[in-house]
């Protein structure tokens, strides 16, 4: 990750670029410690609504528990390859920003929204 200071430097990306970013919300259906990741993980399962049910796994234990985020809606990018971790097959891209001490902090609506929405 790159603080705001380095943001001057950054390659610029095109509204192509952002156009090619599938962003949609889910709601997490379930969520289980991942004691076998290198860095404390919690597996996810999340569901888009008319695009299914994805797996995830988050770097996310300094502020979420694994019992509480079901209910929770998240922001994920939805369509980069599937990437293995360990022994999960994660899916999808959930975002986050990082706290003052670089620990993630999940982004997501104010309001409920419908499933599978996809951002613009």
């Amino acid at each position: 990750m790159t603080d705001a200071s380095a943001a001057p430097d950054a390659v610029l990306a095109t509204i192509d670029d952002f156009d090619r970013l599938d962003l949609r919300v889910g709601t997490i259906t379930r969520a289980e410690p991942f004691p076998e990741a290198r860095k404390p993980a919690i597996r996810l399962w999340i569901d888009f609504g008319p695009l299914g049910e994805k797996r995830s796994s988050a770097q996310i234990t300094r502020h979420y528990d694994a019992a509480t985020l079901p209910g929770r809606q998240v922001i994920a990018v939805v369509n980069f390859p599937p990437r293995q971790i360990g022994k999960v097959l994660s899916e999808v891209l959930v975002l986050g920003l990082p706290d003052a001490d670089g620990e993630v902090v999940l982004i997501r609506p104010d309001l409920d929204v419908p499933d599978g929405g996809a951002m613009y």
